[in-house]
């Protein structure tokens, strides 16, 4: 080999690495999923709470124009998977808005992750949220330009065990795009660069596991660097539980998996179908991904309307917090994503809205959200476990504990300790590493100037604390750490 030829290779490699990276600043941690937000919302949340709270990023909605879907239920949220162009203008606002998000969103620490659709385009035809007409049933898409040249052959995805069905054929009759044309790597990469000179951290990588991923490959080598100067996070929707004819490990060496068994897992264990004392050795040991290859959820806003059993979602409260508080106190997987919803009755509900237009949050005193708006990340059981993860952050597991199934406690290292019950009430001494000293439960209440607003945790010198935890509280989870110490 030579030595030229080592050294392109060194540098590929080390590109595809870096697309790993999260770009998280230090001392943040955790994506929401502020999912069909406007972009003046989100900048307010990021001034007004995110930052304030320690959030790492936020995954928007697709920026791109797509087709206005009308209907008895106005407008459902997956119009916005059904894009028209690269135009920088949808309901959540224009590019103008978009850009001015991006950068007050930075200037408070929270980096912006764009949810990119670029396997395909609009099944149905009619006008885009940019005023550009589409027609896919000729696949002619002016606005971008894209004709019938540029995507694979129309056939329906029908196929699980087909590979070439899966990834070259029509979902939904979603307009299957070629990305091995060069035309059309192209366009791609030239709306990816737009959103990345705008600021853009980084993108989560819609259907995925659709595309061929040595198209992907090279379309993901071809974005510029960041604003800061790294390489933009990837992070790609790959569907898999195991026995699936594609996998999740074709797509790791040149960005992260969204790491679907997580979700899956951890919710069946926390609604009693799998000992809580069998997550002792959560992680790789469960065939999840390699911590680094991996951003890991509890649910997102698909499959919180799949229907499936294993799936916990706001519509299950207290489990749904004890399983990402769960997922907050874990050291494995250092990219974790919360989804932040809107109340839907109907699957194909879209954002609460007036004559179209996004009805955007109200707050309550307690930080909750109004409005239509379920906003799980101004939880103060998921908020506080946030920065629960921002102080343990670097230590390794300790002190794990466990009685019978479903009674767990571990802490991280000499910072913070956590517990958990499903089925029986603690009444324990429990051996921490902390520091002596009067905690404030952060699942409870909040630290405040006089003490604590919740239950207070006493660690006496020799690091054991006496945790009273029942069954009846309204969470079965608590949680303290050194910054919450009085």
């Amino acid at each position: 080999m030579k030595t030229t030829d080592f050294v392109i290779i060194l540098a590929l490699s080390s590109t595809a690495l870096c697309q790993k990276n999260n770009n998280f600043e230090p001392g943040r941690n955790t994506i929401v999923h502020l999912f069909e937000w406007t972009w003046e919302d989100i900048a307010a949340e990021c001034e007004n709470f995110l930052g304030p709270m320690g959030y790492a990023g936020v995954q928007v909605s697709p920026p791109n124009e797509n087709e206005i879907i009308s209907s008895d239920i106005d407008r459902p949220w997956w119009e916005r998977y059904q894009p028209v162009s690269y135009i920088l203008t949808t309901r959540s606002g224009d590019e103008e808005a978009f850009a001015s998000m991006i950068g007050r969103c930075r200037a408070v620490g929270v980096k912006i992750y764009v949810d990119a659709v670029i396997n395909h385009m609009a099944a149905l035809a009619g006008y885009g949220t940019a005023g550009s007409v589409s027609d896919p049933e000729n696949k002619n898409f002016p606005a971008v330009p894209y004709d019938s040249s540029h995507f694979h052959p129309t056939c329906v995805l029908n196929n699980d065990t087909d590979v070439e069905n899966l990834r070259n054929c029509e979902l939904n009759g979603l307009k299957d795009l070629d990305q091995s044309i060069e035309y059309v790597r192209e366009k791609i990469v030239e709306f990816l660069n737009h959103c990345v000179a705008l600021g853009v951290a980084g993108f989560r990588v819609d259907a995925a596991k659709l595309m061929w991923p040595d198209d992907l490959k090279v379309i993901y080598g071809r974005v510029n660097d960041t604003v800061e100067g790294t390489r933009p996070f990837f992070y790609q929707e790959v569907i898999d539980f195991g026995g699936d004819v594609i996998s999740r490990d074709e797509y790791t060496g040149f960005g992260r998996v969204i790491e679907f068994k997580y979700g899956a897992y951890l919710g069946n264990c926390f609604q009693g179908n799998n000992p809580l004392m069998y997550l002792n050795n959560w992680g790789t040991e469960w065939d999840l991904l390699e911590s680094g290859d991996a951003v890991v959820f509890i649910d997102n806003h698909d499959n919180q309307r799949s229907g499936s059993s294993d799936i916990l979602t706001y519509k299950n409260s207290k489990l749904y917090k004890m399983a990402i508080a769960f997922m907050l106190a874990h050291p494995y997987g250092d990219t974790t994503r919360i989804m932040s919803s809107f109340y839907f009755d109907n699957n194909d509900q879209g954002p609460p809205s007036e004559n179209g237009d996004i009805l955007g949050p109200g707050f309550n005193p307690d930080n909750t959200c109004t409005n239509g708006w379920v906003c799980e990340h101004r939880w103060r059981e998921i908020y506080n476990m946030v920065g629960f993860r921002n102080v343990v952050d670097g230590t390794e597991i300790t002190n794990w504990w466990s009685l019978g199934d479903n009674q767990i406690a571990f802490g991280r290292g000499d910072k913070g300790f956590i517990v958990f019950t499903l089925d029986e009430d603690i009444n324990q001494s429990l051996q921490t590493s902390l520091p002596a000293g009067t905690y404030c439960d952060v699942i409870s209440g909040d630290l405040q100037f006089d003490g604590c607003s919740g239950k207070s945790v006493i660690v006496d010198d020799s690091g054991r604390a006496a945790i009273a935890l029942s069954t009846e509280d309204f969470d079965g989870v608590m949680a303290i750490h050194v910054n919450a110490k009085y």
